[in-house]
C-alpha cells in the first residue's frame, strides 16, 4: 500500500470513530449537574433524596424554569440525590444551602444570633419581605458554612443566653457573665458595645451550647406549641419550661391564654379554635414577670410571633330540615350566650388524667352518624352552620358517662341543646353532653371517669334520639375525636 492509499484510509477509520463518539454523547444521558461549572458566585443545594426540582423551587421561592436554567437542566427527570444545584437570585452568597424549621420563640435577630448569619443575609436567603414570613413552623433556609467539619446550624448554637436588663451596659453583662463586651458584640452580630438594647437577650460565649427559645429570656429553657400548623377546630397546646414564680399571660387568634404551673417546671395553656376560623397568619403573644432575684430583677417581657393556622377540611353535610324555633336567632343568641359563659372559666385545678373515655358505652362507643367541624344548612339556609361535636348512635335510655373526672357547672333544660349537663374538667376544658332524656347529676357535683351522669335522648333541635358530645377548651369547641386518641396535658 503506498502512502497515499494509507493516508486515505486512516482518514476513513478517524471518521468512523469520530461518528461513533457522537453517537454515543447523544445516548448516554446527560451528567449530574455541577454547581461549581454553573457559577461559583451562588449558593448551592445538595439534592436530597426524594426531592424533585418542584419541591426545590418552592422551598427556594424560585420558578422552575429559573432552576433549569442556572443548571443547564434539560430532563427534570434526570435529577439524582447528592447532585448539586446552583440556586440563582442569590448571586454573592456562597455555600451550602439547607433547610429547617422555624421554632416558636425565636425571631429575625434571635435567628440571626443563633446561626451566625447577619440579617440581611437571611432576609435574601429567604426572600422576606415582612416579619410574619418567618411565623413558626415556617422552612427557614440556612448556609451551611463551606470548611470541612465547621457545625451544622443545628449545633451553631454559640453559648447561654443572657437577657441585657434595663440601665444596664453591655460592659456590666459582659462582667457578670466573666467574659467581655467585644466577644458579645462579635457573637451577636451587633454594631458595637452600644447597639444592645434593654430587654435584648444575647448569646454570651461558653462551653454550654445555648438552649431555649432564643428571643425568650433565659429562664425559660424550653418551649413547645402543637400542633404546627395549627388546625381549625383542634386544641392549641403551649408549653413552657421555667422556674417557679413566673407570671405569664399571653393571647392566640383574639383569645386570651391562660397559663397554668404543671410538673417539672412547666407552664401550660391550652386554647380552642374555632371550627370557622379563617386558615392565615395569626398572631401568637407572650408577656409577663420574671421572678424576682438576680439576674432578673422582676423584668418584665413581651414577645409575639406569627402562627399559621389551616383549614380543617371538614365536610359538608345535606341540608337539614329542623323546628324553626330552634334556629332563630332570638332563640339561639342568649342560649349561646348562657352555654359559653358557663364554659369561660379557666379553673386552676386540673382534674382529668390521660385519654378521655367515650362517653358512650359499646356497642355505640364507636358509632357516629355525625362528625364535629361539618357544615350544615338548617331548613334551606346558607352553610353557615358548623356540627359543634361528636354524635354518638343510641336509642332513648341509653347510658352516659362521664369521660374524664370534674365538676358539674350545669344541668338543665334548654331550647336548642335539650336537656343538657356541662362539665368542668380544670384548666378550662369542659364537657358537653346535648339532648338527653333524662339528667343524672346536679351542678356542684363531682364525677368521675366511667360514672353514669343522665341517658341518651332526643330533645331540642335532633332528627332523632342521639348524645351530641362536645369538648370547649378554653371557650371554643373542638374536635372531641381528638381528646379520645390522644393524651393532653
Amino acid at each position: 500500500m503506498n502512502l497515499e492509499l494509507e493516508i486515505v484510509y486512516s482518514l476513513k477509520i478517524f471518521k468512523v470513530w469520530v461518528c461513533l463518539a457522537l453517537v454515543l454523547v447523544l445516548l448516554l444521558p446527560g451528567a449530574p449537574v455541577n454547581a461549581q461549572d454553573q457559577g461559583s458566585n451562588s449558593p448551592v443545594y445538595i439534592v436530597q433524596q426524594g426531592d424533585s426540582l418542584w419541591d426545590i423551587a418552592l422551598r427556594f421561592g424560585i420558578s422552575i424554569d429559573a432552576l433549569e436554567q442556572a443548571n443547564g437542566i434539560t430532563d427534570p427527570n434526570q435529577l439524582s440525590a447528592g447532585a448539586r444545584l446552583v440556586i440563582p437570585g442569590l448571586e454573592g452568597i456562597q455555600g451550602e444551602l439547607i433547610t429547617e424549621n422555624v421554632p416558636f420563640g425565636e425571631s429575625l435577630t434571635s435567628l440571626s444570633r443563633r446561626y451566625q448569619l447577619p440579617e440581611d443575609t437571611l432576609v435574601r436567603l429567604n426572600h422576606l419581605t415582612s416579619p410574619g414570613e418567618l411565623y413558626a413552623g415556617a422552612s427557614l433556609v440556612l448556609l451551611k458554612p463551606a470548611q470541612e467539619g465547621t457545625p451544622t446550624p443545628s449545633t451553631v448554637a454559640t453559648g447561654e443566653r443572657a437577657m441585657l436588663s434595663p440601665g444596664q451596659s453591655l460592659l456590666e453583662l459582659a462582667v457578670t457573665r466573666n467574659t467581655n463586651p467585644w466577644s458579645l458584640v462579635a457573637t451577636n452580630v451587633l454594631s458595637g458595645t452600644w447597639s444592645a438594647l434593654p430587654g435584648d437577650v444575647l448569646y454570651y460565649p461558653g462551653a454550654k451550647l445555648a438552649e431555649g427559645p432564643g428571643a425568650l429570656p433565659e429562664v425559660f429553657t424550653d418551649v413547645a406549641v402543637k400542633p404546627l400548623p395549627m388546625v381549625q377546630g383542634k386544641a392549641a397546646v403551649l408549653q413552657l419550661s421555667g422556674p417557679e414564680g413566673l407570671s405569664i399571660t399571653g393571647s392566640l387568634a383574639g383569645h386570651d391564654l391562660h397559663f397554668f404551673p404543671a410538673q417539672n417546671g412547666e407552664y401550660v395553656a391550652l386554647q380552642g379554635l374555632h371550627a370557622l376560623t379563617e386558615p392565615g397568619i395569626y398572631d401568637l403573644k407572650l408577656n409577663g414577670k420574671l421572678p424576682d432575684g438576680a439576674p432578673y430583677y422582676g423584668a418584665e417581657f413581651v414577645f409575639s410571633q406569627p402562627v399559621f393556622v389551616r383549614a380543617g377540611g371538614y365536610r359538608f353535610d345535606p341540608p337539614l330540615t329542623v323546628d324553626p324555633a330552634t334556629i332563630d336567632p332570638a332563640v339561639t343568641t342568649p342560649e349561646d350566650a348562657q352555654w359559653f359563659a358557663l364554659t369561660a372559666t379557666a379553673t386552676p385545678q386540673k382534674q382529668w388524667n390521660g385519654i378521655f373515655k367515650s362517653p358512650a358505652a359499646p356497642p355505640f362507643n364507636n358509632c357516629w352518624p355525625s362528625s364535629y367541624g361539618s357544615r350544615r344548612s338548617y331548613n334551606g339556609s346558607a352553610y353557615t352552620y358548623f356540627h359543634s361535636g361528636l354524635d354518638f348512635c343510641g336509642g332513648v335510655g341509653t347510658q352516659i358517662h362521664a369521660p374524664a373526672a370534674g365538676t358539674v357547672v350545669f344541668a338543665g333544660p334548654l331550647t336548642v341543646r335539650g336537656n343538657a349537663t356541662i362539665i368542668d374538667h380544670g384548666w378550662g376544658v369542659y364537657t358537653g353532653y346535648l339532648h338527653q332524656s333524662k339528667i343524672l347529676v346536679h351542678p356542684g357535683d363531682h364525677v368521675e371517669a366511667g360514672q353514669v351522669i343522665g341517658l341518651v335522648g332526643g330533645t331540642g333541635r335532633v332528627t332523632g334520639p342521639h348524645l351530641h358530645w362536645e369538648v370547649l377548651v378554653s371557650g371554643v369547641q373542638v374536635n372531641p375525636m381528638d381528646w379520645l386518641q390522644n393524651a393532653y396535658p
